[in-house]
């Protein structure tokens, strides 16, 4: 007895309808659910793209920036013309000085004479309060 089943495109065989189907359903959800991955692992893959294009971009930034091979801000640059007009007032202030042609306005006279004459004065008063004291000190010294 031969127990060979005979499979060809005449084949017929029953099949409850309801497990028709739950198996169209299965391969449904099954297609649905590897076509999600598919699209959520795109999506990673796209997103660490951007991601690695703007960690070399950052690198890159932060190498040449302070190089100054990117430029500059509007800010530095201005920075840089006040200290370099600053640098050329102090050259000449100082050319000034080294020559005796400093400016020498009214005011600072009149505050210079001010304090020459405080100093004189105080000095003056030193020297009789010096002059004071020595005298005492000859007077208790003969006195004993």
């Amino acid at each position: 007895m031969s127990d060979a089943i005979d499979v060809s495109d005449r084949t017929k065989f029953a099949m409850p309808v309801r497990n028709l189907i739950s198996l169209i359903a299965s391969v449904a959800v099954g297609v649905w659910a590897y076509f999600g991955i598919i699209e959520r692992l795109n999506r990673i893959e796209t997103e660490m793209i951007l991601v690695n294009s703007d960690l070399v971009k950052n690198t890159e930034f932060r190498i040449k920036w302070p190089r100054g091979d990117l430029g500059s801000l509007p800010a530095d640059a201005e920075q840089f013309m006040l200290i370099e007009h600053l640098s050329g007032e102090f050259d000449k202030l100082l050319h000034n000085i080294e020559t005796g042609k400093a400016p020498f306005d009214q005011q600072q006279a009149l505050t210079l004479d001010f304090y020459k004459q405080r100093i004189e004065t105080l000095e003056g008063k030193v020297e009789t309060l010096k002059d004071t004291v020595a005298d005492l000190k000859a007077h208790n010294g003969n006195a004993r």
